[in-house]
């Protein structure tokens, strides 16, 4: 009717994904890995470990250890981790101000990751990162089980994973190019929107909000 404002998007409720999404958890995965190594006595390439980032510990503890040993390995990873990992670890450009901003638009921000979730919190309480929830240990498409749980109709991602995850949920898969992949690599995956890194997502989810929702347009 004239004089009615536009219909827009009613304030979503948007997961972000942790490691090199929201933050540069490079050095302190590094760290991590060599003290793996000094308890362990096993060789991991640090340097190389943090450039495949995203997928489950396990899958990269496999590289080094046999088989048999991976599980006793990733609890001694993880539990050597707090001490090693979390004042290592920077957030990435725009990562709170990414999160307060659907927060102010009234929706909620949750955190799905693939990393041990108690670690992930640690993360996020050190950083002064506060998410309406933290769900850990889901990888790729098993992030669509929390999605769906907590109705996020956005999912913002750096990895392929996690386009398939967003894309597994039936929500709007973002992907921002400060993980492994490239933005022409992320729009090939199939990411809806893709953006240099989180400073540009305040402006993206203000447009976005103010696009009409699918069943009101004509």
């Amino acid at each position: 009717m004239a004089g009615m404002a536009p219909a827009t998007r009613p304030a979503p409720t948007v997961g972000f994904d942790l490691d090199m999404t929201l933050i540069d958890s490079r050095p302190g995965i590094h760290a991590c890995y060599l003290a793996l190594s000094e308890r362990t006595g096993t060789y991991v390439d640090a340097d190389l470990a943090v450039t495949r980032l995203g997928p489950p510990l396990e899958q990269e503890l496999a590289h080094w250890f046999p088989a048999e040993r991976v599980p006793a390995v990733a609890d001694l990873y993880r539990s050597l981790y707090p001490a090693h990992a979390i004042a290592a670890t920077p957030a990435l450009p725009g990562a709170a101000e990414a999160v307060a901003a659907v927060r102010e638009a009234g929706g909620r921000a949750i955190v799905v990751t693939a990393k041990y979730e108690p670690n992930a919190k640690l993360h996020l309480e050190h950083l002064g990162i506060e998410p309406d929830a933290v769900i850990g240990d889901l990888w790729a498409e098993q992030k669509a089980v929390a999605l769906r749980e907590h109705g996020a109709g956005v999912y913002v991602g750096d990895h392929l994973g996690d386009i398939r995850g967003a894309r597994t949920a039936g929500a709007h898969a973002v992907a921002v190019a400060t993980g492994p992949y490239g933005a022409e690599e992320l729009r090939a995956a199939g990411a809806d929107t893709v953006l240099a890194d989180l400073t540009a997502f305040p402006a993206w989810l203000a447009a976005y909000r103010e696009e009409p929702p699918a069943a009101c347009r004509a």
